[in-house]
């Protein structure tokens, strides 16, 4: 039931109708009566509609001008990883994910090395917090991990066609060649090959590589020092080493480091990490992830990186 307004605009008539389902009810009221309590009321009305509709104008308005961000955690200069160029093959996957949650894709830029966490995904400034970490291996809890999308393992690096044939850690040859590891400066967080080194005894022959990567020290600067001789053989994190061994002048081997009985492992699962308790995100890249595999497993091939298959379970 509506009430007939074609009197508002021209007034011929004194009468007005109620309409019922389109047919004029014989309900009448003089128009006199009815004019002198609706337009007091008409003019506050208009008054909230006004308020209501320039609210939401504004809340389109402030949408439209913030369009959804996925906000990626990273190291402006970690080949194969990422860059500020976009190189990096976590910089490619990024690219992948954004697109398919149909979000603009922003950085936050930090060298990946102790306070990562700390001045990125939980920086104190909320416009500097980024939401994922394209890399993190599937047991760190810093993060909320997804399901692992990528497994991999330290390598040897070595030239190819110059009598190294090492297999083990347990080679004898080991402690007769100079040996290049990557160092982080504390001996509790150095990675799992410098450990089993000192184990066995190897460390007067080890040579240091430091991962606070700079033009002056870029990040493929071990694998460089192999095929130019500086070191026989590097014992690397293979997504880190594949890519440069394939632009090196020279053909370079690279073989899986097997974890012994009493080792600590050499292979892990890599994951997505997502903020604690951003369980809404973490379960939409899961999907991207498992939508996406095919792709995502070609950009890693590319890059080089050393596949194995996941372990049965891993969550």
């Amino acid at each position: 039931m509506k009430l007939d307004e074609s009197w508002i605009s021209e007034p011929r008539s004194e009468i007005a109708h109620w309409t019922v389902s389109g047919e004029k009810s014989n309900v009448r009221f003089r128009i006199s009566d009815l004019r002198s309590r609706i337009r007091p009321i008409s003019k506050a009305l208009f008054g909230t509609v006004l308020c209501i509709c320039l609210s939401v104008c504004v809340c389109v308005s402030s949408v439209a001008q913030t369009p959804k961000q996925f906000r990626v955690c990273a190291d402006p200069y970690n080949l194969p990883f990422s860059n500020r160029q976009f190189e990096g093959f976590e910089n490619k996957i990024a690219a992948l994910l954004a697109q398919q949650m149909g979000a603009s894709l922003r950085y936050v830029w930090w060298g990946q090395r102790r306070g990562f966490i700390r001045n990125t995904m939980n920086a104190s400034i909320k416009e500097e917090r980024c939401d994922v970490v394209i890399g993190a291996p599937a047991g760190y809890d810093l993060v909320q991990p997804t399901k692992p999308y990528y497994r991999s393992t330290y390598v040897f690096v070595y030239p190819k066609g110059k009598g190294l044939h090492i297999q083990s850690l347990d080679d004898p040859i080991l402690k007769k060649i100079k040996i290049g590891v990557h160092l982080f400066g504390d001996d509790y967080t150095n990675p799992p090959p410098v450990h089993e080194l000192a184990k066995r005894g190897i460390v007067d022959n080890v040579v240091g590589f430091d991962t606070f990567y700079s033009a002056q020290n870029p990040p493929g600067k071990i694998i460089e020092a192999v095929a130019t001789g500086k070191i026989d053989v590097a014992i690397v994190w293979g997504p880190a080493a594949g890519y440069f061994v394939a632009h090196q002048h020279i053909p370079l081997e690279v073989v899986p480091v097997p974890s012994g009985k009493t080792d600590l492992p050499f292979a892990f699962d890599i994951s997505l990490g997502v903020r604690k308790g951003d369980e809404t995100l973490r379960a939409q890249l899961e999907q991207i992830l498992e939508k996406k595999q095919v792709e995502i497993r070609k950009i890693l091939i590319d890059y080089g990186v050393p596949l194995l298959d996941q372990k049965a379970g891993s969550k």
